[in-house]
């Protein structure tokens, strides 16, 4: 008996080994503070968060928060990764399977006759004869050194992977419906303002063009002052194009066809908000990207266990039971029963090298992923210093060009005067006016960027997303205890 509850117990101390690295994730390049927040921005306390979920309604705006209502469910980009991740999960519930046994059967009725041109004792044919059998085969694969729990670690690594990613594409698809929104909205001010310059171009030719059949001026002015207008007129027309683009664009975003999707012209209000700001090392935990990469990380590192695992030998428990008959008559009697059970080792003595150039590979495929991850950490502290410093300097860009805009407005009143005292000639009046209109636009495009800073700084910084939104890590916990019960 002591032998026998021997066993058993070998077998469940050999299960409980596991081969291979263990995960621990490496560090990664994070200063301690900003470079470009120079004392604008504080640190944001916990209530000082981005709403999880709706970031956007940090912006203030009922339009874009319907829009990215609809993003979330029509948008197919989105839809796309939230298939790859129940895919994944699938792969995970795959990879756990073979933590049990697997028990097949193929009954089976079978007539034939003895070898053929061989005669029986009297001198005729074999008899026909039909088997009958109801045959039930399992199998059972003991986890003796962990390949199949290293193998369910990589599964749910790389569906906390996918979990990630799909909030990575999901902020990325509405940040890009936020900037699309913004940059609409710019070229209808732009629009609105080339308008207003064109009804006043208008009523400047009108004004020069009575002059001159007074006498006053020559058709010199009257050209000119046509050549602005038409110039204006055109600009005016090239807007229209792109702003039919950005439509077509936001109605495709949010899974609508452009040709039934219409935005009424929408004022543009230059306002970002304040967008809070924590501390770098929190990025890593604030950027589903980052933790994508960093799962993706993990997965790998499991993948060189499962790699590792295949140097031990394997122990599969086999055993067949049925029933087999020439007849169905009392077919489940116990004469007609049969059975088998063993166990089978198996062992890799010679393989030419490819065992190890398989670990080889696996460890290699690490080692990129942690390049990988450390490459996604820069990059995302890139993004954040990329939006600081473009939302700082906007601002006062903003101002500079608020008052180039005045004076602007000033030298044109003034050639405007000169012009109507036949002091000088209206070239200097349109002269002026283009220099108006550049500044002008230069300070729509100013607020547009500010605006869209704002969108780029809320994704640099996860909007608002959180690393305990992905699967949590403590589902690997029931799997491990499912195999250890199994094994058991």
């Amino acid at each position: 008996m002591k032998h026998v509850l021997a066993v058993p117990a070998l077998v469940a101390l050999l299960t409980a080994c596991t081969v291979g690295p263990d995960y621990h994730r490496p560090d990664a390049p994070v200063p301690d503070s900003w470079k470009e927040a120079a004392g604008k921005w504080k640190v944001a306390e916990p209530k000082d968060q981005l709403s999880r979920g709706k970031w956007w309604e940090v912006f203030g705006d009922p339009g874009l928060s319907a829009l990215e209502e609809q993003l979330d469910v029509s948008n197919q980009t989105i839809a796309q990764a939230e298939a790859q991740y129940r895919a994944s999960g699938a792969i995970v519930r795959g990879a756990r399977a073979a933590y049990y046994p697997t028990v097949t059967t193929s009954p089976a009725a079978i007539r034939g006759q003895g070898a053929q041109g061989k005669a029986s004792t009297s001198g005729t044919s074999a008899p026909t004869a039909t088997t009958y059998g109801l045959p039930f085969d399992a199998s059972w694969q003991l986890d003796l050194f962990g390949g199949i729990r290293r193998n369910v670690e990589a599964g749910l690594a790389g569906e906390q992977a996918a979990g990630a990613n799909l909030e990575a594409v999901r902020l990325s698809m509405q940040t890009q419906l936020a900037s699309l929104w913004f940059l609409l909205k710019g070229l209808d001010a732009g629009q609105q303002l080339l308008a207003s310059n064109v009804e006043g171009y208008q009523k400047a030719l009108e004004l020069t063009t009575n002059r001159y059949r007074q006498g006053v001026v020559s058709g010199v002015d009257v050209a000119q002052a046509k050549t602005q207008l038409e110039t204006t007129r055109a600009q005016l027309t090239d807007l229209g194009i792109a702003r039919a683009q950005q439509e077509h664009a936001i109605a495709v975003l949010i899974g609508k066809a452009p040709q039934g999707f219409t935005l009424p012209p929408i004022p543009l209000t230059v306002n970002p908000p304040a967008i809070p700001l924590g501390l770098p090392s929190g990025l890593v935990e604030m950027r589903p990207d980052v933790a994508a990469a960093e799962r993706r990380m993990a997965a790998a590192n499991a993948q060189v266990g499962v790699a590792t695992a295949a140097f031990f030998p394997s122990l599969t428990l086999t055993g067949s039971a049925g029933y087999q008959a020439s007849s169905l008559t009392d077919f489940f009697s116990l004469p007609n029963r049969f059975w088998s059970l063993g166990p089978a080792f198996l062992a890799t003595l010679f393989d030419g090298g490819r065992l190890r150039a398989v670990k080889a590979q696996t460890v290699a495929s690490y080692d990129a992923t942690v390049a990988a991850y450390r490459a996604t950490v820069l990059g995302a502290l890139q993004e954040v210093e990329d939006n600081l410093v473009a939302l700082r300097l906007l601002e006062v860009e903003s101002a500079q060009q608020a008052e180039a805009v005045t004076a602007a407005e000033k030298a044109l009143s003034i050639a405007k005067n000169r012009y109507n005292v036949g002091v000088t000639t209206y070239l200097e009046v349109v002269t002026a006016q283009i220099v108006a209109l550049s500044a002008e636009k230069s300070a729509v495009e100013i607020a547009t960027r500010r605006m869209t800073a704002s969108v780029g700084l809320v994704r640099a910084l996860g909007g608002g997303w959180r690393a305990e939104e992905a699967p949590p890590p403590a589902s690997a916990d029931a799997g491990l205890a499912a195999r250890a019960g199994a094994s058991r």
